[in-house]
């Protein structure tokens, strides 16, 4: 396959392109050639109506962007989204990898389910990477097969949006994981603390008569695994924090020298809990909206580092478990459709990027490939970009939605910017 992309501005802090517009040439999966301006007689006659020619308004492309928070159902919740359909919306939305939560029935928690996993995306542009769960069946009482999921090709373990209550458990996979250099992901979530609230405790959930969930509960599970972390060692990731505390909380524990990493979703970024007035399930999340002090707080982490990218937190729900009552409806919104929009709106482009290629390094998804690097564009170099347009306003609305479910807690929001598609594995994806 041959690409020509045309007038593309580069946003790559690490090429020697950096934000300048170029034609760039792709042969065989592969950056053969950038240069401010490629002509077709600079090309082979022989490839004379063989060349695919990209001309996008106001093109950019950058690194492929990673979301390390992903659900997709299948198997055992295909209703709410399948693997096909899901990757052809990260695709659509910029990433062109993932990392998959083992939230499945049954649950992934066996180099057999990885296996599955894996061979759902063989041949597809965007690159899956399975998280094994970390407990067996995710219930938090015995290890799962943590060395042979890993050998499979698992990223990390972790019992998505499952507090590890023993603290014992977590020491001793901390401990074992040190062994293969595995990746440990805890939520921050102290359940005997939040019981069974609903929404962020504030002056919000007493004026709704909503149970509350306490910035405490996170916090409190965030001091307890640090503590347990500069005991064992290993590495340990912190997904989806929300509170200004925590930010506090892992900023002082990387200044110790501790291997913690951590995420923010994009919902408690541009969301608040002031948007529950009317009782809407699509704003039921975990970890629940917070305060505006959050938000900022959380953006200053991001912004310095502490926080070490941006998840969409990606969580189709079923339409029978999202419309019904407040306190019976399920937590979780699909996120992968906007983020990028939301995101530029804060941010800007240069930092939105930042953000949304920040968590590779973390999750080590791969970099060297055989034939060159992925990721970094340069010539010789394997071509696995996103294309996207940074201008434009927009409101994210119902018929941007591609997943299956369209439980959206992004609706209506404001958007900045639009994505093209990605380049990756030789295949072109675009909405164009």
């Amino acid at each position: 396959m041959k690409v020509l992309l045309k007038s593309a501005t580069i946003v790559d802090a690490t090429s020697s392109h950096h934000l300048k517009k170029c034609d760039i040439l792709i042969e065989n999966g592969k950056i053969s050639k950038i240069a401010s301006k490629i002509q077709p007689s600079d090309l082979p006659t022989e490839w004379a109506g063989k060349v695919k020619e990209v001309s996008l308004d106001n093109l950019h492309v950058s690194q492929g962007w990673f979301d390390s928070s992903v659900s997709f159902g299948e198997p055992g919740f295909e209703e709410r989204e399948t693997v096909d359909n899901g990757l052809k919306t990260a695709a659509l939305s910029g990433f062109t990898s993932v990392a998959v939560n083992a939230n499945s029935f049954p649950v992934t928690d066996s180099k057999g389910h990885i296996k599955f996993l894996k061979s759902k995306a063989e041949g597809n542009a965007v690159n899956l990477y399975p998280i094994g769960a970390l407990t067996v069946g995710s219930k938090g009482v015995d290890l799962a097969e943590l060395y042979d999921m890993q050998n499979e090709g698992a990223v990390s373990f972790y019992d998505y949006k499952q507090p590890i209550a023993n603290p014992n458990l977590l020491k001793i996979a901390l401990q074992y994981t040190q062994n293969f250099d595995g990746l440990v992901q805890s939520f921050p979530f102290e359940k005997s603390v939040a019981r069974n609230g609903v929404v962020n405790e504030e002056v919000n959930s007493t004026r709704l008569g909503l149970k509350g969930i306490p910035a405490l509960s996170e916090e409190l599970q965030i001091i307890r695994d640090l503590y347990i972390l500069e005991y064992t060692g290993g590495k340990l990731h912190i997904p989806t924090i929300s509170t200004k505390k925590s930010v506090e909380l892992i900023k002082d524990a990387k200044k110790k020298g501790l291997h913690v990493t951590c995420s923010v979703s994009i919902f408690n970024l541009v969301l608040t809990d002031s948007i529950l007035d009317e009782f809407d399930t699509n704003y039921k999340l975990m970890p629940p909206l917070r305060t505006k002090e959050d938000n900022k707080a959380l953006l200053k982490g991001l912004k310095e580092g502490v926080i070490d990218g941006v998840t969409t937190d990606h969580n189709p729900i079923d339409i029978e478990h999202k419309k019904t009552e407040f306190e019976q409806a399920l937590f979780g919104s699909i996120g992968l459709e906007a983020c990028f929009g939301a995101l530029n709106n804060l941010l800007g482009t240069e930092e939105s990027v930042k953000a949304l290629t920040g968590l590779k390094n973390v999750f080590k998804i791969p970099s060297d490939q055989p034939g060159g690097q992925a990721g970094k564009i340069e010539e010789g170099n394997i071509a696995e970009f996103t294309l996207f347009n940074p201008d434009g306003i927009s409101k994210f609305a119902e018929d941007d939605i591609l997943s299956t479910s369209k439980n959206a807690a992004l609706l209506g929001i404001k958007l900045k910017g639009k994505v093209y598609g990605i380049f990756a594995n030789n295949q072109l994806i675009t909405k164009e």
